[in-house]
Order: structure tokens, then sequence, then C-alpha cells
């Protein structure tokens, strides 16, 4: 009986070595899981969940279950290369990241060379895709686009007002507000000021004031939405109408819990915000369930991935070449919409949306 059981034992044994256990397909979310964006991180974060669990239900890619790995990147470019030389250690093979463009450029260096894929929801910095990595992709429009839209509604609605414009000296800030300035000279109108300012100071009342002296009517500000808020309630706590007017990373809750009241009437471009896709209902209506509310870049990290995974498919295969010639030779059906990619990694259609914060929230600009 013993020599029967030990022979059983055996058997199992080798059972288990030729059949071992099914792998997991490692991917990465990078962005500012801390920091004054953290709120921004949270919604990068959320987004890959979602999408990850919503694939696995379905089956996962290839047969494989997909397992998430996070990393905080603070939304600084040397934090973001340690970040991504951890997800290379983790032996990802896919990353949705970084959320800004600062960030995401020096880790496209570190993913290349490891021969990883890079989709990033949300960096807007041309350069990103100019540097002509092939491992690189975005499913949000670019700040060329963007700031030809900002120059011209600046020259449409206030050519014979002094205009301000104002940045972080971020590669996002600084790049945004160039772009805008760009466009807005290119219709012969010159901004009264224009020069940067000092990102995580709590009070930003210095700058307001320079401005009210210099009788200036509207403000444009390169640079994040925990700074646009201090300056427009700074600007209010003084009784001063600035007019402010940003870019898309003011599309947040975030923006109008610092702001407060004094968020009313803020202008800003953003992509066409895809809650109102009828691609998305479900996945908005599972994120509302949770009490969680996906705006800002929620659904384009969920699309990030959701593309990832269709593209593997297509490819049937996660080498990276295989995957790279399918993301550019397929049409990809998202939360995000039907999209596809140039030769860059670019979405073939730029496209920005002019939003207002209204009654507590951002509201599309009728």
């Amino acid at each position: 009986m013993h020599r029967i059981t030990t022979l059983a034992i055996v058997a199992l044994a080798a059972a288990a070595l030729s059949c071992p256990a099914r792998a997991e397909v490692l991917i990465g979310v990078a962005g500012p899981m801390t920091g004054k964006l953290e709120w921004t991180g949270t919604q990068l974060k959320r987004g890959a969940e979602v999408a990850v669990a919503d694939i696995n239900a379905a089956g996962g890619v290839l047969g494989q279950q997909v397992r998430l790995i996070t990393v905080d990147d603070f939304c600084d470019p040397g934090q973001a290369v340690a970040a991504a030389q951890k997800l290379v250690a983790d032996g990802v093979v896919f990353v949705v990241g970084h959320y800004c463009s600062g960030a995401s450029i020096p880790a496209s260096k570190v993913y290349e060379a490891a021969g990883i894929l890079q989709i990033s929801p949300s960096s807007t910095n041309p350069m990103l895709t100019e540097q002509g990595r092939a491992n690189v992709f975005r499913v949000c429009s670019r700040d060329d686009a963007q700031g030809f839209e900002a120059g011209n509604y600046l020259a449409d609605h206030w050519s014979d007002k002094k205009i301000a414009i104002l940045h972080d000296n971020t590669t996002y800030g600084k790049g945004l507000a160039d772009e805008t300035r760009k466009q807005l000279n290119k219709r012969d109108v010159t901004e009264a000021i224009y020069e940067g300012y000092a990102p995580g100071k709590d009070d930003y009342s210095a700058e307001i004031s320079r401005l009210q002296g210099a009788d200036i009517a509207v403000l444009y500000m390169g640079g994040y939405h925990t700074e646009a808020a201090l300056m427009i309630r700074a600007a209010r706590d003084r009784g001063y109408s600035l007019q402010l007017i940003s870019g898309d990373d003011t599309a947040t809750e975030a923006f109008g819990l610092i702001a407060g009241p004094a968020a009313e009437g803020t202008l800003f471009t953003f992509v066409p915000d895809p809650r109102r896709n009828a691609e998305a209902a479900k996945v908005v209506e599972r994120f509302r369930a949770e009490n969680f509310e996906p705006d800002s870049w929620t659904l384009h990290s969920y699309g990030a991935a959701q593309t990832w995974a269709q593209a593997v498919e297509k490819a049937g295969s996660l080498e990276l070449q295989a995957v790279i010639a399918s993301l550019r030779g397929n049409q990809f059906d998202t939360v995000l919409g039907r999209m596809d990619f140039d030769n860059k990694g670019d979405l073939t259609v730029q496209s920005w949306v002019w939003y207002v914060w209204k009654g507590g929230e951002y509201v599309p600009l009728e």
C-alpha cells in the first residue's frame, strides 16, 4: 500500500510539472499617484483597473489573464524614468501612461530599449510622437492642434483686450502656452504679458496683482489645474473679473473643488467628453454605481488598455512588432469611439472642444 501511495504522489508531481499554471500577462499603468496631481493619477489607475477587469472577464488576451502593476512617477521626469525601469524589471509588455508629457517623453526611451509598448492616455505634447519611437502611441490629441484652437479663440474674442499668457515651465504647460501664442501671433494679435510662474505654491496673489495692475482682461494659462484653480480664486478674492482660459488638465472635478465658486465661467479646451459616447455608457454606469465619476482622463486610460487588448487579439501575438503593426493597420472600437493611428502613433483625427465651468461642473460651451 505504501509503495502504491508513493507512486501516485510521484505521478501527480510529474503531471503538475508537465502542466504548468497558466501564465499571466503583465501590464503597467504609470502616473502621478501621489502629490498635487494625485487626483488625476487616481483617474488613470481606476480606468486601467476597470479595463483589465473587463478584459479578464471576457477571457483575457490570447486566453491569458492580465495583471496590472501600478507605479508612481509624481509627474516628474527623473521619477518617471525610475518608474519605467521598475516596470521593465517587473516584466510588463505594455504600459498605460504616462499622464504628464514631461514624464512620458523620458520614459519612452526606457520602454523602447526594453521592447515595451507605450500608449499614453493623456500626454499631449507633440514631441512624444515626433521622436520617432515606433513603440509609442497615444489615444488623445496633440497640443499643436489644441494651441491652434486656443490661439484662434483668443484672437476671435479678445483681440481688442489685453491678453496674458502664463506657463509653468513644464513640458506640457510651456508647450501648450507656446503653441497658443504661436497661433495668436499668426492672427496678428500680440499678448501683453508672456512669462512663467513657479508651480507648487499655495498662493498666487502676487501674480494676479501684477495682471490686474497691467489691466489684463484675459489670462491664458499653460499648466495644471491646481495652480489654475488657485489663480482664479486669488483673482475673485480681489474682485478682479479676469477671464481664465486654460487647457485640457482643467477637465477634472479637482479644479472645481479647489477653485470653489471662482471656477464659474472658466473656459478650457478638452477632447470630446467620452462620458457622452454611446460606446462608453455601460462603463460609465459601472463607475458611477461605485460612486466614482470617470471624469478627466479616466476613460482614456480605459481606452488605452482596451485598444492594446484588441490589437493583441488582431495580431494573434504579444510580440511587440506584431502589436505595433496591428495598431497601425487596424481600426479599434473603444469607449472613446472608433479610432486609428498614423505612422507616428497619433490619432488620425485630432479633435478639441470648448468647455465652460458652470454650476460646479464642466459642460460643452454653447
